[in-house]
């Protein structure tokens, strides 16, 4: 029977002439977060009775002493002593190697040194050529003497930049071989084996032992990503909704997982595990700094809102099968993905996708539009999140009738709440706004006031074989000074919900739309400020 390992002498020290056992160990297990990983590590070693030391080497730099914890089970009742986490000695280089590299490199140093002897009396003879003597001993050279003069100079420059030729290429070879030499180094050892460490055990008797150590990693981490594919039904009955969540993984942690089994937390490892406290805060009169000090850094203005993303209609073929789900353990408090299988990572920081879940909440369809920003109408799908954990923030690839329209975001929904999808434009509800009458009216010389009409008419129409139930937004403008006046006049549409959400000068009318109908909505206001100001913001 194989019996747990007993702490209650976790501070021993194994006597000065212990064993040291080296012995092989490997990632059996981790739990990644979206910031850590957790790793487990086993370790099956035979020691003898009495102390010993096992000793693990290369595991990676990012592993955080701190949270190292150990286990493990043997045939007997094993005592564990002192743990000891030390930098890797830094590996030896081959001598060999670094010999025969250095031998290349002096080599290709002498050829750099002839080459560009061989340049430079080329340039000299290329310039005794362009600005020779045209005369020796005061007499000027005849026709025969310039003639061997040319000849001279220019055998002189064709031997000399044949062999300056041949000379860079012995340099261009070697250095081909010192390229090729650097490349076959042999490694030093694994990717980022930074750490040794040494457990301190003492056996009963000798047996088979296992060790596991378990420990958080820096540098891994995972990010939510969706699916939402919404399939219409007949005449826009039994609309069906399927919600895939995947986690894109990745490590950078100096150490290969291959055949791991796999969990991810859907919380980071760093968070809070309190709740923060609350401090003082002091109210008094701002004193003025002098001159010469230091100026006040002013915030940059914020970002202006993205523009609306628009949908992708470029179709994309669906799969045929159905990817393996990830199990779900939730306590109540954190969410706890295994992954099915095994899995293999490498620690170059490449991504991988992993499906943890799917699930096929019941769709509500509404359209919805805001004429005045963009004429067309967007489909959107409201659900509920029926898991037992939340969905995390991240983005999601939206698909309709098997045809990816486009990608969105989705914020934290909590298990049990609701959330709405837009799924693109539908073309088969128009939307066409024009102006009725745009009106402005100057002051007369007895005028105090300055008055502005605007009056719009939007025109929805259904071409559906069904109902739709469609949600439309338009807008005044607003002031918050007595000043400035705007009033609804009565041919606008009744029945719309005024400043919805706090959202001054919003207006929303909700409809429905049967088959092929047609609606129509107007929106008329008169604004009114005094004449001998000017105003902004008025459209």
């Amino acid at each position: 029977m194989r019996l747990l390992i007993s702490f209650a002498a976790l501070c021993l020290a194994c006597p000065a002439l212990a064993a040291e056992i080296e012995a092989a160990s490997r990632v059996e297990a981790v739990t990644l977060y979206p910031d850590a990983a957790q790793a487990t590590r086993v370790v099956d070693v035979d020691l003898p009775a009495g102390a010993s030391r096992v000793l693990l080497r290369g595991l990676p730099a990012t592993l955080d002493a701190a949270t190292l914890q150990i286990a493990g089970a043997g045939e007997a009742a094993l005592t564990l002593g002192a743990v000891d986490v030390r930098r890797a000695p830094a590996p030896k280089l081959d001598g060999e190697f670094e010999t025969s590299l250095k031998g290349l490199r002096d080599e290709r140093d002498a050829a750099q040194v002839k080459a560009d002897a061989l340049a430079a009396k080329a340039a000299m003879i290329q310039a005794y050529g362009q600005k020779g003597p045209a005369r020796i001993d005061d007499k000027p050279l005849s026709a025969q003497e310039w003639s061997a003069a040319f000849d001279l100079v220019g055998s002189a420059l064709a031997r000399t930049g044949e062999e300056l030729r041949l000379a860079r290429a012995a340099v261009a070879e070697i250095e081909a071989r010192i390229k090729a030499q650097e490349a076959a180094r042999p490694p030093h050892g694994p990717r980022g084996a930074a750490q040794d460490v040494a457990v301190d055990v003492e056996a009963p008797s000798a047996g088979k032992y296992s060790l596991s150590l378990t420990y958080r990693l820096r540098g891994a981490r995972w990010t939510p990503a969706y699916e939402a594919r919404l399939t219409m039904g007949d005449k826009g009955k039994g609309a069906k909704l399927e919600v895939l969540r995947r986690a894109a993984i990745s490590q950078r942690t100096g150490e290969d997982w291959s055949d791991v089994s796999l969990s991810l937390a859907a919380f980071p490892a760093a968070s809070g595990a309190s709740a923060p406290e609350p401090q003082p805060q002091k109210l008094e009169f701002f004193e003025p700094q002098p001159m010469g000090g230091l100026m006040r850094a002013v915030p940059a203005p914020a970002a202006a809102p993205p523009a609306p993303e628009m949908a992708d209609a470029a179709p994309k073929r669906r799969e045929a099968a159905k990817p393996q789900m990830a199990q779900l353990d939730f306590n109540g408090v954190q969410a706890l993905f295994r992954a099915p299988g095994k899995v293999s990572l490498a620690s170059d920081g490449t991504t991988k996708l992993v499906a943890l879940s799917t699930q096929s909440p019941v769709a509500e369809l509404s359209w919805k539009t805001a004429p005045a920003l963009d004429p067309r109408a967007f489909l959107s799908a409201h659900f509920v999140n029926g898991e037992e954990a939340p969905l995390l923030p991240g983005p999601v690839t939206l698909y309709r009738d098997g045809a990816m329209i486009g990608q969105g975001a989705l914020k934290l929904i909590a298990s049990q709440e609701g959330a709405d999808l837009g799924f693109g434009p539908d073309e088969r509800v128009t939307v066409t706004r024009s102006p009725v009458k745009r009106k402005e009216n100057e002051p007369s010389w007895y005028g105090q006031t300055k008055t502005e009409t605007r009056d719009y008419k939007t025109v929805l129409r259904n071409l559906h074989d069904f109902p739709v139930a469609l949600l439309a937004m338009d807008q005044t403008p607003y002031s918050e000074t007595n000043a400035i006046t705007v009033e609804l006049l009565p041919q606008t549409t009744q029945g719309a919900d005024k400043d919805p959400e706090g959202k001054r000068g919003l207006l929303e009318w909700r409809l429905t739309l049967a088959p092929n109908e047609s609606k129509e909505l107007r929106l008329a206001y008169r604004m009114k400020w005094p004449a001998d100001r000017e105003v902004i913001g008025a459209p």
